[in-house]
């Protein structure tokens, strides 16, 4: 009988657009899932979109439109993306559907109880954006979120909660004798060592969001996204059902592939309650790192995050693949370089794997009639080579080492590159004795078969490419479906060879970089603005335009926009409210110049009058800025405060 195996990657959060982030996560389970059905294995792969919480229902407000309509919507770009990367997921949720739903009711009911879960009163920090609550010990810097960096509030709220701190020690004691329950290393020791220093029971619900799924029997309270969207891994299999066939079979399988920000939440809050449920834990979590784009740090306001979709229909979809696998060890942060990308597909696809399946073919052509021909014994260096790599392969597979699996992959491809340099087949081809056609034959045999396996071993990663190298070596079957156990080695003869298209084209790196220059140029090109009406120069100086300097900032606590700022014109001193709360601190602001509109009419916003306006020039993005700087003056010195502007 088949061994089982379930494969999961997070559900992916809706508020936003897919990025590299989702991409590479859901290839590397992609890679898994083939890998392992090609092993015999009888696989389940999920995946999925994360639908409720503050976040969407606050986006749907500002979008006029419902939190239904809206993830509706946006849940189809993650199905059209892993369309586009060729996914070969088993299982879609959502956790708005019903059996998620129906799974994560009745977890909470269960917990309910049996007195895991109780309903106090929660006060303390919390972050919106995250949509957690962050204890004392962990806030960062000028009280902001240690995840994302943005201002905690002070909130006070009835909550349920899960009594997670009482099998702490249950789950101590289990990392301590599953070592690989949690992957690499260096995520294990930072889960142990939360683990150690104390975890507290955590807020489960929340009243003042409306968008997520009511508490059983309270339904004031909804149940919170992150123990909402844990549940999905059981939901897919049938959950509350623990007897159905679906949940027998996988659920003692399940691996969890998570990007390392959510560790936490899948290493402490899931196996927390796991435990309580007395359901078994995952065999495995597996986190790899962040994507930086030419060394900084990805972000909308930088413009540098990078589209999956543009990536495919620029480079092709399996040169993506085999870049996002192969570039950094998984498990590392890495960088993503257009121009590393450009330099796998020439050195690695092209020189390496292209050029040894057209130089083979091409001599199966001219030397055979384009059929491969009788070896009595194909036994080479290559030969023995292959039964190696099939090892080395699935011991770096079943670490999920994929870089280190296509490097091995490589050795080889590189090692049937010098095996024909090394045999000359084109002398021996002049040659017409006996001797010299059976060495010809034994080499040709040789490529054929390493060509045959490479397929084999690269389908996982690059599905279409593999099935391209078997219809050109004339085999009918589909490497995917193909297992590793049934290779055989110099059982080819009488294959007619399809020679056909160059596997990758080359790409002229210095037409790549005109053409890229010339990109960035044309995107730095700023859009034309929008005009207001014309003013003439009398209605320009009814503006008093003043240097100013700020001598205080503070938050204002009912605004998520708002700075209260004290600002100094040398004659006087002035009250602002200014909507920069956003982008900078308040220690960033202390002492510096600004100009200042002085001969506003006063108003008065969250409760203050303010009396004047500070001038910024920002970057907008569908009409929302992303990015803001002060209009500053120079020369300061030459220009005492109050100086007017004109």
């Amino acid at each position: 009988m088949a061994e089982n195996f379930y494969i999961t990657t997070p559900i992916y959060y809706v508020n936003d657009i897919p990025h590299i982030g989702h991409a590479y996560t859901t290839i590397a389970c992609d890679v898994i899932a083939r890998y392992k059905r090609m092993k015999g294995y009888n696989v389940k792969f999920l995946t999925g979109t994360d639908e409720h919480g503050q976040k969407i229902q606050d986006r749907a407000a500002a979008l006029n439109t419902t939190p239904r309509e809206l993830v509706d919507n946006i849940h189809l770009n993650f199905k059209r993306l892993w369309k586009v990367l060729n996914i070969s997921n088993d299982d879609f949720i959502r956790t708005t559907e019903e059996r998620h739903e129906r799974a994560v009711q009745a977890v909470f009911k269960k917990l309910l109880d049996q007195g895991d879960i109780y309903k106090g009163t929660y006060s303390g920090y919390y972050c919106v954006p995250c949509e957690t609550y962050v204890a004392e010990n962990n806030i960062a810097e000028n009280k902001t979120c240690p995840q994302c960096g943005r201002p905690l509030k002070i909130v006070e709220e009835e909550s349920y909660f899960f009594a997670g701190s009482k099998y702490v020690p249950e789950l101590i004691k289990y990392y301590e004798q599953n070592l690989k329950a949690i992957l690499p290393e260096i995520r294990y020791n930072e889960i142990m060592s939360f683990l150690k220093g104390g975890v507290h029971d955590q807020s489960v619900s929340r009243t003042g969001v409306k968008w997520g799924i009511p508490v059983p029997g309270d339904e004031k309270h909804v149940i919170y996204v992150w123990f909402d969207a844990l549940i999905n891994y059981m939901a897919a299999l049938g959950y509350p059902d623990t007897n159905s066939e679906a949940f027998k079979n996988f659920w003692p399988s399940v691996r969890h592939m998570v990007g390392k920000d959510i560790i936490r939440f899948h290493c402490v809050t899931w196996p927390l309650i796991l435990l309580a449920l007395k359901i078994n834990l995952p065999v495995e979590v597996i986190a790899h790192g962040w994507w930086t784009c030419d060394g900084e740090k990805m972000s909308k306001t930088r413009g540098n995050v990078i589209d999956p979709f543009k990536m495919v229909a620029e480079y092709g979809l399996d040169p993506f693949r085999y870049f996002v696998m192969r570039e950094i060890p998984f498990g590392n942060d890495g960088n993503f370089s257009e121009l590393a990308l450009v330099g796998r597909i020439n050195s690695d696809l092209a020189n390496d794997l292209g050029n040894l399946l057209n130089r083979t073919l091409q001599m199966i052509n001219n030397y055979c009639g384009g059929v491969v021909p009788e070896c009595s014994n194909s036994n080479s260096d290559l030969s023995a080579m292959a039964q190696e790599v099939l090892t080395r392969v699935d011991d770096a597979i079943n670490k999920y080492s994929f870089d280190n699996a296509l490097k091995i992959i490589w050795e080889f491809i590189s090692r049937a590159n010098k095996f024909i340099d090394e045999h000359t087949p084109w002398v021996l081809a002049k040659d017409t004795s006996d001797e010299s056609k059976a060495k010809l034959n034994y080499v040709l045999v040789n490529l054929y078969e390493t060509l045959k396996l490479s397929g084999l071993l690269i389908a996982p990663f690059m599905p279409s490419t593999a099935q391209r190298i078997y219809s050109q070596l004339g085999i009918s079957t589909a490497p995917v479906e193909e297992l590793f156990k049934n290779f055989e080695w110099g059982k080819s003869a009488g294959n007619a060879i399809k020679k056909s298209e160059v596997l990758f084209p080359r790409i002229d790196v210095n037409e790549w970089q005109k053409a890229r220059d010339l990109k960035q140029a044309e995107a730095k090109k700023p859009e034309e603005p929008e005009h207001e009406a014309e003013i003439s120069i009398d209605d320009f100086r009814k503006v008093e335009l003043r240097v100013a300097k700020i001598i205080s900032a503070e938050e204002i606590k009912k605004s998520k926009k708002l700075y209260k700022l004290e600002v100094d014109l040398g004659y006087e001193k002035r009250t602002v409210c200014s909507g920069i709360k956003n982008f900078f601190k308040t220690d960033e602001l202390v002492g510096k110049h600004v100009i200042l509109v002085t001969n506003l009419k006063p108003a008065k916003l969250c409760g203050i009058e303010s009396n004047g306006m500070i001038l910024a020039a920002s970057k907008k993005i569908d009409g929302n800025a992303e990015a803001l700087t002060l209009v500053i003056p120079e020369n300061l010195e030459n220009i005492p405060l109050g100086s007017r502007v004109s």
